[in-house]
């Protein structure tokens, strides 16, 4: 699995004209699921967004997590994480999981964070949404559950 993890002054992500997942501060969080993830990967994940120290302390450190700051996280799934675009120009999607899989393991995702206590919105999965960001920073971190990267 790996997530796109942006700080933000307020996000939302929009459904046909429609707000389906909205957020103050806090995260936005673009998650993508490759074949062969499993529900260890997803908790690996949940524990580590969460406690990712990526807002300022006093002294302007970025030293306080989301729950430290009274922020929130929106969830967004994007399979295009796993495009490979370094044979040609189009990318192939060929390590992103099957459509069913990628869905089971995103809500279990989603409840695994949700399960922390920290507020989450999430995107709708599979449709065409369109996100909207303040990022604050900017503040943007790769993380990817396949530690031999």
């Amino acid at each position: 699995m790996r997530l796109v993890v942006q700080r933000v002054s307020r996000a939302c992500v929009e459904v046909d004209g429609e707000i389906v997942g909205e957020i103050g501060q806090g995260l936005a969080v673009l998650v993508g699921i490759a074949k062969g993830d499993s529900t260890k990967d997803a908790d690996y994940l949940a524990a580590k967004l969460v406690g990712l120290r990526l807002f300022s302390d006093s002294q302007g450190r970025m030293n306080l997590s989301t729950g430290e700051v009274g922020g929130q996280l929106l969830l967004i799934s994007q399979f295009t994480l796993y495009g490979d675009v370094r044979k040609g120009r189009r990318p192939a999607f060929d390590r992103a999981a099957s459509p069913d899989a990628a869905k089971e393991l995103w809500e279990y995702f989603v409840s695994a964070v949700r399960a922390t206590g920290t507020p989450v919105a999430t995107g709708r999965y599979r449709a065409h949404m369109v996100p909207s960001l303040v990022l604050d920073g900017p503040v943007t971190i790769l993380v990817d559950s396949d530690r031999s990267i």
